[in-house]
């Protein structure tokens, strides 16, 4: 039930917080709807006091986490001074709202409890959790002005103008997720790692309200279709595919696009005068606020869909008085965003500096019609087979401009808004995916973000088909409740398989890389090279080892650059762990890493060579391997100046029973046997030169295959190897 009593604590404790401010914010004719923006505040308000609190000397949010209690329950108390007390009755109103969020977090929760029975991170493939987490760590453990450790280290952290690991998460980096999940810990008791996976289960429910909000107010639809759109956006893959690899800041801008787009069509709506611009410029502020604080370089396209409505209504009408006031009335708040958030606004340019500079990301496969509306094949967001793609993707696009002809119909407002949500953002999904498709980038990946920020406004748009959906028993209700089943059951089934495949995680914290946190505390490792080639675990790693300086052997991530090697103390993590002799490693550590100082006259390196396929595992069951193509190889540092006896401990098993030989310079020095069960399996010590030594692990027999589904020829899986430095030379180790 861990999961669960997170999933909910964290729900809740966002819910709390917006409440009194989503009351005092929202315009009195609009009070009603009230309910829809606890979520968006309440994100806002806590990203907004860990912002105000970076900018004390105060230690970060565990020094002041109690005493902020106090910014909501005086707004609440505000609210309730103010009418509040009326407003609960607007609760009941959206009880579908909440059915279908609580449908969501119980889906999610249940997939994530199932990938580990204690709270931790996981992804289906970004390293991004950990990055989140090394920023909730600096907010929640440091003040601004801390320089000890890692966060000072100027010539690993310096990216365009910033100099220390603080000012990147202020400046540079995705800020609110990571102040999320640091006020969160320390209201709740939590630490980053165990919550920033189920962070993004949570931000993805909390974005359901918005997606009804666009449904329902903004695109005017009855209640059953906003529902269903709600429905839909709860269960997207599109969505699910972004928890799954822990993309926080992506949900965050949605909530905050999604809040701004309707404002302004609310703005829009009516006389555009002063009084109407100071009723939305709170719940305005609030999503710049957000944007700026996740995604920062999306202000400069936060207004596309909705400056598209307000542009195109103008050429229609030719009223350009009206269009100028408009822009001033979104404008003042946006202004008065970014002089509270003055660092992120001046961070933009080198942002995009940034993005250009390097193609970050992965290749995601485009998406037709069918795809934007959450129906795909997989986990990988694959379409379906081809002739059902189109055919899907010819009946959505059919549905889509029949309910927009409709709707110009009844009320062309309506009908022209859908086109304006909609065709402005597919049109720029669909230029950068040409873009990856003609230049060889993962352009595909900033097109995918594009769809999945502005996806609560795309949503509704795309569903408009949906908007005269009733209870009511007629053909034409039958048909459209026909249509939401199937949209809403094809986006159930994608979630569905993305919670198969978080049952098991191919990349989980796990113990062994939890317990890194022990070494932080030890004050006799003053400095640590990471030498760990898994992307994932040094990461995780660098999170973990915060208070420590630490050195990375290459270039992995930004504010993480590649420097001279200048630690005292190696952590090596992978298949090889290294073991020195009684006396020589005050500092335990566990499997799969390895602490070696460098000052130990029996220090050494090992790492994989040639011959190895790449690592298999079952991170639930903290289970690793790889397996040999045949010979393989086992790469040896001496770092000495002598000779060094070395010996070997393998996990093994193997298809079929074989003789292990070990080689040395050409020579065969040991043997052993490897059977077909998991078994450790002592090897004699080798006498190892000075300098760099390529140890080869044979075998006379072939190597085998593991059945008709894998025809990789196979020597024998290592599940472990350690390697044991002798302190008294061996006879025998020559």
């Amino acid at each position: 039930m861990t999961f669960f009593a997170a999933a909910f604590a964290l729900v809740l404790s966002v819910l709390l917080w917006g409440l009194g401010f989503a009351w005092l914010a929202t315009p009195r004719r609009w009070r009603m709807l009230w309910p829809l923006f606890i979520a968006p505040c309440g994100v806002a308000l806590q990203m907004g006091v860990v912002w105000v609190g970076v900018h004390t000397p105060l230690a970060g949010t565990d020094a002041y986490a109690p005493a902020a209690w106090s910014v909501p329950l005086l707004l609440l108390a505000l609210a309730v001074w103010r009418g509040g007390r009326a407003g609960w009755t607007s609760l009941r109103r959206y009880s579908g709202v909440a059915a279908v969020m609580l449908a969501t977090l119980l889906l999610l929760a249940d997939a994530m409890s199932s990938a580990s029975r204690r709270l931790t991170s996981f992804s289906l493939g970004s390293c991004d959790a950990a990055d989140y987490a090394a920023g909730a760590r600096v907010l929640k453990e440091f003040a601004a002005s801390d320089r000890g450790g890692f966060l000072g280290l100027t010539e690993v952290v310096r990216i365009m103008s910033v100099d220390n690991f603080v000012d990147y998460w202020i400046r540079l980096n995705h800020f609110a997720p990571s102040a999320l999940a640091a006020l969160s810990g320390s209201l709740l008791g939590y630490e980053p790692y165990q919550i920033i996976s189920l962070l993004g289960g949570v931000l993805l429910v909390l974005g359901v309200p918005m997606a009804f909000l666009m449904a329902r107010s903004a695109l005017r639809m009855r209640q059953a279709g906003a529902l269903a759109v709600a429905g839909v956006y709860g269960f997207s893959p599109l969505l699910w595919y972004a928890v799954a690899h822990v993309a926080l800041s992506q949900l965050v801008a949605a909530i905050a696009l999604a809040l701004i787009t309707w404002s302004g069509v609310m703005l829009w709506r009516g006389t555009v005068g002063w009084r109407r611009a100071v009723m939305f410029a709170p719940l305005l502020a609030t999503g710049y606020a957000l944007v700026l604080g996740a995604y920062n370089f999306m202000i400069v396209f936060c207004l596309l869909p909705v400056a598209a409505y307000a542009v195109g209504w103008t050429i229609w009408s030719g009223r350009y008085a009206r269009i100028l006031r408009w822009f001033a009335a979104m404008a003042a708040p946006l202004a008065l965003a970014a002089a509270l958030m003055p660092e992120r606004v001046a961070g933009l340019v080198e942002r995009f500096l940034l993005l250009r500079q390097y193609d970050f990301g992965w290749r995601i496969p485009a998406l037709s019609p069918e795809g934007w509306m959450g129906m795909v094949g997989g986990v990988l967001l694959q379409g379906y087979a081809p002739w059902v793609r189109w055919t899907l993707s010819v009946f959505v696009v059919l549905a889509f401009l029949l309910a927009v002809v409709a709707a110009f119909r009844r009320r062309r407002d309506t009908g022209f808004l859908a086109l304006c949500l909609t065709v402005p953002v597919l049109a720029g999904y669909v230029i950068l995916l040409l873009q990856a498709r003609s230049q060889g980038t993962n352009a595909s990946y900033d097109a995918y973000k594009l769809l999945a920020a502005f996806y609560p406004v795309v949503l509704p748009g795309l569903g408009l088909a949906l908007a005269t959906l009733t209870p009511k028993v007629s053909l034409r209700s039958g048909l459209l409740a026909v249509f939401a089943l199937g949209l809403l059951g094809a986006n159930v089934v994608g979630s569905w398989r993305f919670a198969e495949r978080l049952r098991n995680p191919p990349y989980l914290v796990d113990r062994g890389l939890a317990a890194l946190q022990l070494v932080e505390q030890r004050p006799e490792v003053t400095s640590i090279n990471l030498r760990i080639n898994d992307f994932w675990m040094r990461f995780w790693a660098h999170s973990f080892l915060l208070r420590k300086p630490h050195y990375f052997p290459s270039h992995t991530y930004e504010a993480r650059l590649n420097t001279e090697l200048r630690g005292e103390w190696d952590l090596i993590g992978g298949l090889i762990t290294i073991t020195l002799p009684p006396g020589e490693v005050p500092v335990p550590s566990e499997r799969p890493f390895s602490l070696i100082p460098q000052q130990s006259d029996f220090a050494i390196r090992a790492r994989i060579g040639e011959g190895w396929y790449e690592r298999e595992q079952i991170p639930r069951a903290n289970t690793r391997w790889r397996w040999t193509t045949g010979d393989a190889e086992l790469v040896i540092d001496n770092l000495q100046s002598r000779p060094l006896d070395i010996g070997f401990r393998f996990q093994a098993r193997s298809l079929v029973s074989r003789e292990l030989e070990v080689w040395v310079d050409g020579r065969r020095r040991r043997t052993a046997q490897i059977g077909t069960d998991l078994a450790w399996i002592e090897v004699p010590s080798v006498r190892i030169a000075p300098g760099t030594t390529t140890v080869e692990l044979r075998s006379p027999t072939a190597p085998t295959f593991a059945g008709p589904n894998d025809r990789r020829p196979l020597g024998f899986a290592a599940y472990g190897i350690e390697v044991k430095v002798l302190r008294d030379p061996d006879p025998g180790g020559e």
